[in-house]
């Protein structure tokens, strides 16, 4: 397996038009069915978002001014458990799209017909940007989930082993194999790459930031590129400088 830097400059490597490419054979068209933005069943809508994004949501017009980090992000519950009383504790390494008491994204809404709609859509994340798109570079980790359909990248010419550069990846959606017009492909495109950058930067931040918080009972600590930080967003200070650790 490559290494995380390895990845990252693969990933700054690829061609938009390939991208454009690989979306135009599969074909894709938003129904606003709302299935990307719900839960299902018992598993709530979980969606990762970077620690910038986050901000941008807490700021934007189109929610609530008076919103802050834990309305618009929770922890990734990865590698978290559950204790007696049965809140969440340990540490994690992602921040997720909050969800409402339906396991629903916060920022979901239904009109009138039951069509769907995000009342944050121009600062909505990237993976919701992106949507039902991934990308698998060659030889490396592979983003969490099966794919239903994927159209292998053309190596690149300079490459030494002469194989795939990765893979374009559709997940699950009824708007799978539309039509999809050129300029819209392209923009998709650019948005996917710019996801892949910034999902291997957030990655290897992480990595070089990482010490380990030794969570007290009932604690939820998040490790992001911007180092440990409490549920409500706010840094989490050293223990052994004498500070006191948030408790959920």
């Amino acid at each position: 397996m490559q290494s995380l830097e390895a990845e990252l400059e693969t990933a700054r490597d690829l061609a938009v038009d390939d991208l454009a490419d690989a979306i135009e054979s599969i074909g894709f068209e938003c129904t606003r069915c709302g299935a990307c933005c719900t839960g299902h069943g018992d598993e709530e809508h979980t969606a990762t978002v970077f620690p910038d994004e986050v901000r941008d949501l807490e700021a934007s017009d189109e929610y609530d001014d008076d919103s802050g980090w834990r309305d618009v992000a929770r922890p990734m519950p990865y590698g978290l458990s559950e204790n007696e009383d049965g809140d969440l504790e340990g540490e994690t390494f992602e921040w997720a799209l909050q969800t409402d008491g339906c396991g629903d994204c916060v920022f979901y809404a239904e009109d009138d017909d039951g069509t769907g709609a995000c009342v944050a859509h121009d600062d909505r994340p990237l993976i919701c940007r992106t949507y039902p798109f991934s990308i698998a570079l060659a030889g490396t980790s592979q983003p969490m989930g099966e794919p239903v359909d994927s159209v292998a990248l053309p190596a690149r010419r300079d490459a030494d082993d002469g194989g795939e550069e990765g893979v374009v990846r559709a997940h699950e959606c009824e708007g799978l194999g539309r039509d999809i017009s050129r300029e819209d492909a392209e923009d998709l495109a650019r948005a996917l790459k710019e996801r892949a950058v910034r999902e291997l930067e957030e990655a290897i931040a992480v990595r070089d930031e990482y010490a380990p918080a030794d969570p007290d009972p009932g604690e939820v600590v998040v490790h992001d590129s911007e180092g440990a930080k409490r549920i409500d967003g706010t840094p989490r200070e050293d223990r052994s400088n004498g500070s006191q650790s948030n408790r959920r």
